[in-house]
């Protein structure tokens, strides 16, 4: 920011604090361009220049009658600009931990192996073999619980079992499970 766009700027903050609405569009436009510009310096051409200067601009709304106008504008709206962009930028670096690209994404269940169902590389057909071999009972549990997907509670009901048992029952039904598949984690 210039000198001079900073006498403007502060004169259109003290105009704004006082309630003129044609001050505070012309400061808002002013602050996103100053906004963009600064962290494009910084950043480079990154897609979400945006969403700093918007970050921006609604923290200067919030904040806006905490600026005292005998100091002056520039340090607290580069504090601001400051905090916001580096708020984004943690943001985009979670965001972008956690997301695949659409160049990498998995295969699709139907190029599998048909003998591996995909979770820790178990045999179906080995997982199928050692579900039967469980006591009815902790069969049911098992495989309403992961097969069915059915919560604890909707298990409980069915089957006439107090939510507690139905827990009990299918960490033993996991445990045998993981006995008979030769403990694999």
């Amino acid at each position: 920011m210039t000198a001079q766009q900073e006498e403007r700027a502060t004169a259109l903050m003290i105009d704004t604090q006082r309630g003129d609405a044609a001050a505070y569009s012309e400061l808002l436009t002013l602050l996103a361009a100053t906004s963009r510009q600064y962290a494009r310096n910084r950043l480079g051409n990154v897609p979400w220049l945006d969403d700093v200067a918007q970050e921006v601009l609604l923290t200067v709304h919030k904040a806006r009658s905490t600026w005292d106008p005998r100091r002056p504008f520039a340090p607290w709206f580069y504090a601001i600009l400051s905090h916001r962009m580096i708020d984004v930028l943690r943001k985009e670096k979670r965001v972008s931990a956690r997301e695949i690209g659409s160049d990498e994404l998995p295969e699709p269940a139907s190029q599998r192996d048909e003998r591996d169902d995909g979770v820790h590389g178990v045999d179906s057909a080995a997982l199928r073999s050692a579900l039967d071999a469980l006591p009815p009972r902790q069969r049911e549990v098992v495989s309403a619980l992961k097969l069915r997907d059915e919560s604890v509670k909707e298990v409980s009901v069915r089957l006439g079992m107090s939510v507690s048992s139905v827990k009990v029952t299918a960490h033993r039904g996991y445990r045998a499970l993981r006995r008979l598949l030769g403990n694999r984690e």
